[in-house]
């Protein structure tokens, strides 16, 4: 059986970049031929203090302590086929180790945000000066196979190598999947799901829903999933603390699910994982119309695109009162995923980009 070392931040089932992007072939890779072993740089016990406020000499030593896990790596690199990078191999700015890898071994780079773009966590805004934004262009250029989530970033990747690839932002859709039964209670539930550290994006679409609430204030409830302590003195919000455990049934719990976004150069990386879950759980979905969103969504047939305060609105008044248009939007839009987005449809695809390595 051939291995694969996956050289990644965090350890399984704790970052969405990557669940959505390898975690969930992982099992499909071992059917095949292929083992697997991850090397995380941020344990659990490191997460807690990484991202939260100040800790600054426990954080650096958390990075002080990553370069030995990957000198270490780098030491039994050769006991694997091939080198799967995930984003970066360390949280610095340097590209040492990507090098390395690619001098002895065959090297696959993945990624799915504009990550030469420089997009710091609040909590971590000392440390940027760490980063290099010409880090990823260094990185792509020593691969051996680029995948690149959407056409985007794929098209900023081949200016530096050709062997670049396309492979979206997935979702399992025989574990996203559509429970009817949770929705449909006393008030339509608009929900929104995403990290802390994306609330901003959140807090764009509060002037549409502020007016919504005013123009429904029995008919609605609106939903953060995130962190169960966030509020906004703007908007009445009911906000939960994500978990992987109820995931799903939370989303299912939304009538409609809203992505909004700015429009900037970061968001035109962004590979619509947000909206596609909620697609993929048969929830009518309204996207800022920027990025791939476009790509994903047919307005008014599997979704719709809301750009301006007043197409937000309007969007979300029609499917407040259009039950029948909630489900007929919510199926097109599952449909979708399963066809274009889902890990059935692009596993064969990865799996061939691994075979492509191995002579």
């Amino acid at each position: 059986m051939k291995k694969i070392l996956i050289i990644a931040d965090h350890r399984l089932n704790r970052s969405p970049s990557q669940r959505y992007r390898f975690e969930q072939y992982l099992n499909y890779f071992k059917e095949n031929g292929f083992d697997w072993e991850l090397s995380e740089i941020i344990s659990q016990k490191d997460d807690k203090v990484f991202y939260s406020s100040g800790n600054y000499f426990k954080k650096a030593w958390i990075l002080f302590k990553s370069l030995f896990i990957r000198l270490n790596d780098l030491r039994r690199a050769k006991q694997f086929d091939v080198i799967f990078i995930q984003r970066e191999a360390l949280l610095l700015g340097s590209s040492y180790f990507e090098k390395q890898f690619f001098k002895r071994h065959k090297v696959i780079f993945d990624f799915d945000d504009s990550i030469w773009l420089l997009d710091t966590s609040p909590e971590n805004k000392k440390f940027e000066f760490l980063k290099n934004p010409d880090k990823t262009k260094i990185n792509i250029a020593h691969a051996h196979r680029v995948i690149a989530g959407n056409s985007f970033l794929a098209n900023y990747a081949k200016q530096f190598n050709p062997n670049t690839i396309i492979i979206p932002t997935t979702i399992d859709t025989d574990f996203h999947k559509p429970k009817p039964e949770l929705r449909g209670k006393d008030k339509i539930v608009i929900g929104w799901s995403g990290s802390i550290s994306t609330i901003k994006h959140f807090e764009m679409a509060i002037p549409a829903l502020k007016q919504i609430q005013n123009k429904y204030p029995d008919k609605i409830e609106i939903h953060v999933i995130g962190q169960g302590s966030y509020t906004h003195p703007e908007i009445k919000v009911i906000s939960k603390n994500w978990s992987s455990k109820t995931e799903v049934d939370d989303l299912n719990c939304f009538d409609i699910g809203i992505m909004s976004l700015p429009n900037d150069e970061w968001v035109k990386g962004k590979c619509g994982l947000k909206g596609l879950s909620y697609m993929a759980c048969g929830v009518a979905t309204v996207m800022s119309n920027v990025g791939v969103n476009s790509d994903i969504i047919e307005h008014g047939k599997n979704g719709y695109l809301a750009q301006t305060e007043q197409d937000w609105i309007d969007c979300l008044s029609l499917l407040i009162e259009n039950s029948a248009l909630r489900h007929k939007i919510g199926l097109a839009g599952r449909e979708t995923v399963v066809k274009n987005y889902s890990v059935n449809a692009h596993k064969d695809t990865y799996l061939g980009v691994l075979k492509s390595l191995i002579k």
